[in-house]
């Protein structure tokens, strides 16, 4: 059985020790969904004042369609380009947002969402998804997490 060690160092030194539970978690399987569960749940038990975490999966060309997650119900298709999960797709970049309010086109699944941050997920080149992370306080997520968030998609993206 896996076993979640506590975070007591300093950020920087927890978000080493969750990309290697990460990897402890996801090394020996195949599955793309059990594999994002996961994350999705290693995620939401490490991250302090967030109420959403999960992923969105390129369905078409032009759409991502709600993946593994964990929090309150959400949106279940997001058009690219459309809000911060869409636009993070399109410009296959991380889009950080401060103030959700303040980002034009902003979806409000949750209500309570007040800041957000969007790693897209490329492998070989493609997109394959995004991982999007939001917060009940405003400038929540911080040039560390927006690094270390993007070290813990690679890591994912490498065993899908």
């Amino acid at each position: 059985m896996f076993n979640v060690e506590k975070y007591r160092g300093d950020r920087e030194d927890n978000y080493e020790l969750v990309k290697k539970q990460l990897h402890a978690l996801i090394h020996d399987e195949p599955s793309q969904i059990a594999n994002l569960s996961n994350a999705s749940a290693l995620l939401n038990q490490f991250l302090d004042r967030i109420n959403w975490v999960g992923f969105y999966l390129m369905d078409t060309h032009d759409e991502l369609v709600l993946g593994p997650f964990q929090g309150l119900p959400a949106c279940v298709r997001i058009p690219l380009g459309r809000g911060v999960c869409g636009t993070a797709a399109s410009k296959k970049e991380t889009v950080r947002v401060e103030d959700v309010h303040q980002f034009p086109g902003h979806i409000a699944c949750d209500a309570a969402s007040q800041s957000e941050i969007v790693i897209p997920m490329i492998k070989d080149g493609r997109l394959i998804g995004v991982l999007d992370i939001d917060s009940p306080e405003t400038n929540r997520f911080d040039e560390l997490d927006q690094v270390k968030l993007e070290e813990f998609v690679a890591i994912l993206v490498s065993h899908i």
